[in-house]
């Protein structure tokens, strides 16, 4: 991969080899249940496995994107989020903080009181027309992510022609557009598993290079533990950790520059064996 930079809240943070982004989930229902964590005691023990294992950045999820999955009020995602965002804080007050949510009344609220530092988006601000003058205005980085539909409705969008060309096309429109705004760290990410079929997921995976070259920016893959492993292997997400290394690994050869897992250590684990093989 290409070294990438990450101006947050005015500190230059540096990346020379793959990121790793630790996923927080404080829902319920998300698919894999290792990551759940629903109460303060759950989530303090998951903010304290995902620091100590090294990773680059914690992801902060209230609102559960499976397939399928059931909405949440705003009032709730709020209160899950802050939840989150100051357990984290209270034992790492430096570690970027990644929030997920396609909401831009709730990225406000994260960014601009509970501490935290980026916007992942899993809807590539297409669920609420005011996320990009928010992100504007926060001067924040801003994780892109291509997905058709919402993510109850999502697996009835997958009539591509050619994946990877749509994908692309899909995400330079929100990229042009955000760069006339004046959003400079734009991270993308390909969205595996939202609005895709396993077959088309593969297929996209295996152009990822090319999506690094024709969009230009720093690429996030987030593929652990999800069903392009799960139900090519016939297994359950609490058995994907080998298939989800395999993945994350080529991800890494092939460029990839955030890596979001569940399974921190065991991740830079791999890129570093990776990395040492490149070097």
């Amino acid at each position: 991969m290409q070294p990438f930079s990450l101006n947050i809240k005015g500190k230059l943070h540096e990346f020379r080899q793959p990121a790793v982004m630790g996923i927080l989930n404080v829902t319920p229902d998300s698919f894999y249940s290792g990551s759940q964590a629903f109460n303060t005691s759950a989530i303090e023990l998951r903010v304290q496995q995902i620091i100590a294992e090294g990773a680059d950045i914690i992801d902060i999820g209230g609102y559960s994107s499976r397939p399928g999955a059931a909405e949440v009020p705003e009032t709730e995602e709020m209160r899950r989020l802050q939840a989150g965002i100051e357990i984290v804080r209270s034992f790492n007050k430096n570690i970027p903080v990644s929030i997920d949510t396609f909401r831009a009344s709730v990225a406000r609220k994260a960014i601009e009181d509970w501490g935290a530092d980026i916007i992942n988006d899993i809807s590539g601000g297409s669920l609420d027309n005011e996320m990009f003058d928010a992100v504007a205005e926060l001067n924040v980085p801003y994780i892109l992510m291509h997905m058709r539909g919402t993510p109850r409705t999502m697996q009835s969008h997958t009539g591509y022609t050619d994946v990877t060309a749509e994908v692309i096309a899909e995400l330079s429109r929100p990229l042009h557009e955000l760069t006339l705004r004046g959003v400079s760290d734009i991270i993308i990410d390909p969205g595996f598993g939202f609005a895709k079929t396993l077959e088309q997921n593969y297929r996209l995976f295996n152009n990822l290079p090319h999506i690094i070259s024709m969009l230009g920016r720093p690429v996030l893959v987030g593929i652990s533990r999800k069903s392009m492993i799960t139900r090519l292997c016939g297994i359950t997400p609490d058995q994907a950790l080998p298939g989800t290394i395999a993945l994350n690994t080529i991800a890494a050869l092939n460029g990839a520059s955030i890596l979001r897992v569940h399974d921190v250590a065991a991740t830079r684990q791999a890129i570093a064996v990776a990395t040492n093989c490149m070097a």
